[in-house]
């Protein structure tokens, strides 16, 4: 893999010395019988090779020289375009993010190759051409993980962007219109078989009951919901009655972890929240892009649907997500009790993969009544999103930058006077 010095030193040595002005003059003057090939190569400054070339056609006029673009120029400012968005908006890009991002926009013009050529080199050249665009960012100096304290600033210059937006697109009086979708687990403990003395003494687990399952949850801060999207590990449960004895609308979806990931979002947001999401505009959703990372296919759909995405800080969703501060406790409590578990921690609960839809039916119901949407509006009063209110964020929860722990790994937030440029923030070499 090249490192940038090297490219830097292949550059200097083939660094052309004349420009396309000169080229083009040398061009109209061999055109009009003024001058020989030789003559206006001499006088102008260009190679008598390149010259030739264009002159008898082999070359079009105004090409460049060296291989073909990966992607074009305008494609380029529209992958910009597209990172200064996300930065914007709580999204700053990773390096592996952005170069993701210029893949998609590749396979679009080369839709039968199997895979992106952009790779180091495509990066490092990308970031010698955007470099007045490009800031690379240090590390975000917080202890990895979700610590009891967070930082300060970072929360700070999330509510100054999030009250630029609602007072920017009228939002400050329109609920309806301000989204936070969020996911939670499930872990589907064993159960347990009682069996003849003679086999064995007491209990022993059933194989293969252990699973786990994400819900991934959207509600508006007037109380509404979107139907939830669960999400199975490893594979859907065999047959169909998870789906026909599961919640009203749901949406069904596996990967190897029971996780959200890129690809499920993308179904999630373009097959499943855009049709049901209310009809004014604008909308604001609010959710951790960090946990569910968004692609160019999800931004590009959001911009067109007047859907603003707001990325919240890193380790901060456990006192800024509002689902969190009150509904699913909610929600794990009834599937406890349901389940006969009678705890409501993220113990395993005794419910195949089979039952699960069926049991988290009962559960969801919870949300539609008055005390579920109680619940969600007052985890967005707590969290100071709906009404808008940042001290509604107890002061123990939040640490100093100058208390924060050097030594962590590279991140990609931006600082708060970045957020009012229009510089493209990329992460370092990790993250």
């Amino acid at each position: 893999m090249p490192s940038r010095n090297h490219l830097d030193k292949i550059g200097r040595k083939k660094k052309k010395k004349w420009t396309e002005e000169a080229m083009e003059r040398a061009l109209v003057e061999v055109k009009s019988g003024r001058c020989t090939v030789r003559q206006a190569a001499k006088e102008f400054g260009v190679p008598k090779s390149s010259l030739g070339d264009r002159v008898s056609g082999r070359v079009a006029p105004g090409s460049r020289s060296g291989p073909a673009q990966l992607i074009t120029n305008e494609e380029e400012e529209l992958l910009v375009e597209f990172s200064l968005y996300m930065s914007k908006h709580g999204f700053p890009l990773t390096k592996q993010q952005l170069v993701s991002f210029a893949s998609t926009i590749y396979k679009r013009q080369h839709r039968r190759v199997a895979f992106s050529k952009l790779g180091q080199t495509w990066w490092l050249n990308f970031r010698k051409r955007q470099e007045k665009n490009i800031t690379i960012q240090p590390a975000d100096s917080v202890v990895r993980g979700r610590t009891l304290c967070v930082r300060k600033e970072a929360v700070d210059q999330f509510f100054r962007l999030l009250a630029a937006i609602v007072d920017a697109q009228g939002l400050r009086d329109k609920p309806r219109q301000i989204l936070n979708c969020n996911e939670t687990s499930f872990q589907l403990g064993r159960k347990k078989a009682t069996l003849a003395k003679a086999a064995s003494l007491g209990f022993r687990p059933a194989p293969g009951l252990r699973d786990h399952i994400s819900v991934l949850a959207c509600f508006s801060a007037a109380g509404e919901d979107i139907p939830p999207f669960i999400v199975y590990s490893k594979a859907y449960p065999g047959g169909v009655c998870y789906k026909t004895q599961g919640p009203p609308d749901a949406l069904y979806g596996w990967s190897d972890s029971g996780c959200i990931n890129t690809d499920l979002f993308k179904k999630w947001f373009l097959k499943h929240l855009l049709p049901r999401a209310p009809k004014e505009r604008p909308l604001l959703l609010i959710f951790d892009g960090h946990k569910s990372p968004v692609n160019l296919e999800v931004v590009e759909a959001a911009r067109k649907q007047a859907v603003i995405l707001l990325c919240l800080p890193p380790h901060c969703s456990h006192i800024l997500q509002p689902l969190d501060a009150g509904l699913f406790t909610l929600l794990k409590r009834r599937f406890a009790a349901i389940a006969g578990d009678g705890c409501a921690s993220d113990a395993h609960f005794a419910v195949s993969k089979k039952e699960f839809s069926s049991v988290f039916k009962e559960t969801y119901s919870a949300a539609k009544e008055v005390e579920g949407v109680g619940a969600v509006k007052e985890g967005f009063g707590k969290c100071g999103l709906y009404p808008l209110n940042p001290l509604a964020i107890r002061e123990g929860h939040l640490v100093p930058l100058h208390s924060v722990d050097a030594s962590a790994g590279p991140s990609m937030m931006t600082t708060p006077a970045q957020m009012m440029h229009s510089d493209l923030t990329v992460a370092g070499p990790s993250s």
